[in-house]
């Protein structure tokens, strides 16, 4: 028999009116945590499509594009980089998906069966954390948007001198905060309030990207010198002979920008009415998308050169510089792009990592709070002052943890156990999940021993070491395939050993 087959799952009825279930420790079950029935699995492919689409449409995605042409690419070579990596990234994203689909379960919860009770802890934060500096950045991007508004609107009246330790204005902080409450809403009324918002959002930020292509072209009378430039990478060009290097940074860094759903996703397609509606949804809102989306930030940003003189990458300070009411059209559109990507991308994953940490105490909506207080206190408008670091060292940085959870997750739950779980262990201290003291040392010792070899080239990429081998900057470059596939073969070869010891 199965370790489904073997067992209920541990909760019936709605989060928010199921009690916890005889048998289970408090400490691992919240009505957040617990299982979704079937009366919750209502989201199709459509959701889920525009659930991408919602996510796609933001700033940070409209950006990947000037690391990518700035490191030499041309256009073109830019979108197929988009592109491929994130077909690659659909995989580990549905199949990580799976677990969510099947089970009902969240991804704080899936984590212990690869990682033990206690130990999954450690996962599940690292991933929050992450999510903590994505919401800072997109919280200050959609601030910034506000921001410009005001002053469009009073000709400059806002603009003020930087306030002392923060280094922004007056205007700026209050547009940051005031952006920042917006999510609180929404963090107070849940995971269905979000999907309503993205649904509707969806075609909207659909529509104003294709208007601002438009607007472009008609503006600029075509799209501009970028379009027809070569690569640098070509014979003669001021970067011959380095295409492949540079592809494959921008290839894990394209990677990484999605690293962190591919590991959280469970938390939203535990909601899924069948497993065909997660992997439609994806594959349809998802790689297209993203590749559209680097089209049109290249397309744009080549014409500005002929509209203002300038190359401008950045949406915010394009929106600023238009005119009429078409400045104001355009910025409502970043600050409700930033607003979805944000509650979707960067709230839900850490709202469960913290509620997971102490679940009698800290329910999604006091790890949404939580969530919301550390994208404050981080700073994030100095994250975002280097396109090159950006890709370098903040995309592929993480991608070194995160591709290595991924690969454990993966390994576990198909290779391991057949995708079968015995759902009420999960929140047992005393089952199959909780032993080694609620540590499952493959896990453990699978994400250790494949984080290590990228981090001499992290620590010389932010400086804390001086030159290191090549060997270590080459590996750096691959860093989330490096963790992801030795992750998987360092787990399997700890369970095949574990299996073999207790046979």
């Amino acid at each position: 028999m199965s370790e489904t087959q073997s067992t209920a799952a541990p909760a019936t009825g709605t989060t928010q009116s199921r009690q916890r279930p005889e048998g289970l420790d408090a400490d691992l079950w919240n009505p957040d945590l617990a299982p979704v029935d079937a009366s919750e699995k209502t989201w199709d492919w459509r959701a889920y499509a525009a659930l991408w689409v919602a996510m796609v449409a933001c700033v940070p995605t409209y950006l990947l594009a000037a690391g990518l042409v700035g490191a030499g690419m041309a256009w073109w070579q830019a979108v197929i980089t988009v592109f491929l990596g994130n077909v690659i990234v659909l995989i580990p994203m549905v199949l990580v998906g799976h677990g969510g689909a099947k089970h009902g379960l969240p991804f704080p919860v899936l984590l212990r069966s690869a990682f033990g009770t206690t130990g999954a802890k450690i996962p599940a934060v690292a991933r929050g954390l992450v999510a903590c500096g994505w919401f800072g950045i997109n919280t200050w991007l959609g601030g910034s948007a506000i921001y410009q508004i005001l002053n469009k609107l009073t000709d400059g009246a806002f603009i003020g001198a930087p306030l002392p330790v923060i280094d922004i204005d007056t205007a700026q902080t209050l547009s940051f905060l005031g952006f920042w409450a917006m999510h609180i809403y929404f963090i107070r009324n849940g995971t269905d309030s979000i999907r309503w918002l993205e649904t509707l959002a969806a075609p909207f930020l659909l529509l104003m990207g294709v208007a601002l292509l438009g607007w472009a072209y008609v503006k600029a009378g075509g799209f501009g010198e970028m379009l027809s430039a070569p690569s640098q990478f070509v014979p003669g060009g001021e970067k011959e002979g380095l295409f492949w290097p540079t592809f494959f940074v921008g290839l894990t860094g394209m990677v990484g920008f999605w690293a962190t759903m591919s590991l959280n996703i469970p938390d939203f397609t535990r909601f899924a009415r069948d497993q065909k509606s997660q992997i439609i949804g994806q594959a349809v809102g998802l790689p297209i998308p993203m590749a559209l989306y680097t089209f049109i930030a290249v397309a744009v940003t080549s014409a500005t050169v002929t509209i203002y003189g300038e190359r401008i990458w950045n949406p915010v300070e394009l929106a600023a510089r238009m005119e009429g009411v078409t400045v104001i059209i355009a910025l409502v559109a970043l600050v409700i792009a930033s607003l979805t990507t944000n509650l979707a991308a960067n709230v839900v994953a850490p709202a469960y990592g913290f509620s997971n940490l102490a679940p009698e105490k800290i329910s999604f909506r006091t790890g949404g709070y939580i969530t919301a207080f550390i994208g404050i206190a981080i700073f994030p408008w100095k994250l975002m002052e280097s396109a090159g670091a950006y890709i370098t060292t903040w995309l592929v940085g993480y991608s070194a943890l995160l591709g290595p959870i991924a690969g454990i997750l993966i390994a576990d739950y198909f290779l391991a156990r057949k995708t079968d779980l015995d759902v009420p262990d999960l929140f047992r201290h005393s089952g199959r999940y909780g032993s080694g003291g609620g540590w499952h040392a493959p896990g453990i010792i699978a994400l250790v021993v494949a984080v290590l070899p990228n981090l001499p080239g992290f620590l010389a990429q932010v400086q804390l070491l001086g030159d290191v081998p090549d060997a270590f900057d080459a590996i750096y470059r691959y860093a989330w395939f490096v963790g992801f596939f030795l992750a998987i073969a360092i787990y399997m070869l700890l369970w095949h050993r574990d299996r073999l010891k207790h046979a």
